[in-house]
């Protein structure tokens, strides 16, 4: 799969929540939502390495090196925020309770900016290569 590809699909996805988020909220909206998340996040890091790669930059190996590689690029803006994604990302993946979703929920709107954010800068960045 192509560089470019990579952020493709990682805008696709970041519409994608945006456009869940817009839903009235329902326990189905809220579960939908928060796979879309997973998604952005999974698609996120993987447009970052891509990035890196295009930059002729060390690639890194896992999400939580992509995000602190971002931030050192200037590419996220607030790194405490990645690292608490990261976090909520690791437990709604690996288990799964009604608060945990509800929390997870509520922070999605934030999360939806860093990833806005991260596009914008990325797809600055192919712009200028």
């Amino acid at each position: 799969m192509n560089d470019k590809y990579k952020l493709t699909n990682f805008a696709r996805a970041v519409n994608n929540l945006q456009s869940i988020l817009r839903e009235t909220a329902t326990p189905i909206v809220r579960d939908a939502a928060i796979k879309r998340y997973e998604l952005c996040y999974e698609l996120a890091w993987k447009a970052i390495q891509a990035a890196l790669r295009t930059e002729g930059l060390e690639v890194c190996k896992s999400p939580k090196n992509c995000f602190q590689q971002a931030f050192q690029q200037g590419w996220i803006e607030d790194e405490p925020t990645f690292a608490e994604m990261i976090a909520k990302r690791n437990l709604t993946t690996h288990t799964y309770n009604d608060n945990l979703a509800e929390e997870v929920y509520a922070n999605l709107k934030k999360y939806l900016v860093l990833f806005e954010f991260l596009l914008a800068q990325l797809q600055i960045g192919l712009e200028k290569s």
